[in-house]
């Protein structure tokens, strides 16, 4: 492995090592906020104050919602997502892998892809969350993919149709964004860009309701 002597620089962030194996960035750098792509290390672009709160709360909420039907488990970043052998290893800031698919959870990472990703959009990163993730997901069979960008406060829900392409949802009349993969699990777009975002009692309190 070598370092370049001049590092260079992606819109996704610093590529800090080149020539790098799965192993060895599983050993290395998985848990330094990196990403693989081909055989170069990306050092991630840091995340702001707004990306950290929705991330906190969506975990929350995931979080309760599988205590109360576990049917599922929430991973958060950083956590390797392996699709395939040539895919870049990504590190998703939330995944969901329901019951169906725990063989495919490792000790250090996913072996296939999550029924759902989520990405929380910061700055630099949204070429990539847009564009480069999105093709990858799709194409490595990710069920759903969700981007939440707090600077825009616009939502994204994609979700894989029959034949593998990434199809656009929308929320209901009153806001709220439902998958078949979470029954009873409502998503309220407004509560997203929340300032402060409900705290641990209130969103274990709304997911009950939900669940009735």
């Amino acid at each position: 492995m070598t370092v370049p002597d001049q590092v260079r620089t992606r819109v996704s962030g610093e590529i800090i090592a080149t020539g790098v194996s799965f192993e060895e960035y599983l050993e290395r750098f998985a848990g330094m906020h990196c990403e693989l792509v081909g055989k170069d290390v990306i050092k991630m672009s840091p995340a702001s104050l707004k990306h950290n709160s929705l991330m906190m709360y969506l975990h929350s909420l995931f979080a309760a919602y599988f205590e109360l039907r576990p049917i599922g488990t929430v991973v958060i970043q950083p956590f390797t997502q392996k699709l395939d052998e040539v895919s870049p290893k990504r590190e998703p800031d939330l995944m969901i892998v329901l019951n169906a698919h725990q063989n495919r959870l490792k000790e250090t990472y996913l072996d296939g892809p999550a029924d759902i990703c989520v990405e929380v959009v910061s700055p630099g990163t949204e070429d990539t969350d847009r564009g480069d993730k999105f093709v990858e997901y799709e194409k490595g069979g990710v069920g759903e993919y969700w981007i939440f960008d707090p600077l825009r406060r616009e939502t994204l829900f994609y979700r894989l149709n029959d034949e593998g392409v990434y199809m656009p949802q929308q929320a209901d009349a009153n806001g709220n964004y439902t998958t078949p993969l979470l029954p009873g699990l409502l998503i309220h777009v407004l509560t997203l860009w929340q300032n402060p975002l409900p705290g641990l009692y209130a969103v274990g309190d709304a997911v009950k309701a939900m669940l009735g």
